[in-house]
């Protein structure tokens, strides 16, 4: 779902809203509104130009993609369904239905899965993650962050033997939890940069992300725990859109383990 005081800038969608492909793809591929496709859709007029479609879709300037990178993966893909279409005496660039266009792609993500990991794929959400990862456009910027918020182990196996009232009770305190650190965020680590350089730092309108509570970890133990991924755009109080300042190393030794036990 949406999440973020962020989204009172972004018009169509509210905290809480589902989360779509498209409005994703939009966002962090691409660095455009969520609704960047549906937005165009609904301009009408004789005189539109290339720049009012600009205006509808844009958050400060688009992520910038890089030309002719194609991945090795959507070159495989593009080969299986060439061959597909010669056998079929169809052209070589002849558009699959949906369904066949979703089987190559899993075939072709199976195949590099077995060869990056050595093993087959042990469910269908590992497929699904090697999926994206090889389709995702190859971008020259910070597209997001993922932030992880986990209970301690105890609270998730409480929650999984729970009678439904009191897992209800926990999984509720866990998204509290979650929407505290990210107040605490947007209040007192949330900022941008502006003026040369970026010398300034400068105070900015909250968190435009995206949460997925997930219910168990890659072993299929209980594990309650929350994925956000925080968008690279935010906006300043005078309204332009802008990319995160992000969290800087520090520049002094970290202290040793006695003074940290401390």
């Amino acid at each position: 779902m949406w999440i973020g005081s962020g989204l009172g800038r972004i018009d169509g969608l509210t905290a809480g809203d589902p989360v779509t492909a498209e409005q994703i793809r939009a966002l962090f591929a691409c660095g455009l509104h969520p609704l960047a496709e549906l937005r165009q859709q609904q301009l009408e007029g004789p005189d539109l130009t290339i720049r009012d479609f600009q205006e509808v879709t844009q958050l400060g300037a688009p992520f910038k993609i890089s030309d002719g990178d194609v991945s090795p993966f959507r070159l495989e893909v593009a080969k299986h369904i060439g061959a597909i279409n010669t056998a079929a005496g169809l052209p070589v660039g002849a558009r699959l239905p949906a369904a066949d266009r979703a089987r190559v792609r899993t075939e072709v993500a199976r195949e590099f899965f077995l060869a990056e990991h050595g093993r087959e794929p042990m469910d269908a959400r590992e497929l699904a993650g090697q999926i994206a990862k090889n389709s995702r456009p190859q971008t020259q910027t910070v597209a997001g962050y993922d932030l992880t918020f986990s209970p301690v182990k105890s609270a998730s196996a409480l929650w999984a033997v729970a009678e439904p009232a009191v897992a209800a009770a926990i999984e509720q305190a866990h998204q509290a939890a979650v929407n505290d650190a990210l107040t605490f965020i947007e209040k007192h680590a949330l900022f941008t940069r502006t003026g040369p350089q970026g010398i300034r730092q400068v105070n900015v309108r909250g968190l435009l992300a995206t949460a997925f509570t997930h219910r168990d970890s890659q072993a299929g133990d209980p594990d309650l725990h929350t994925h956000v991924a925080v968008a690279n755009k935010v906006q300043t109080l005078d309204g332009r859109w802008l990319s995160i300042d992000p969290p800087r190393r520090p520049t002094t030794p970290p202290p040793s383990s006695t003074s940290a036990t401390r």
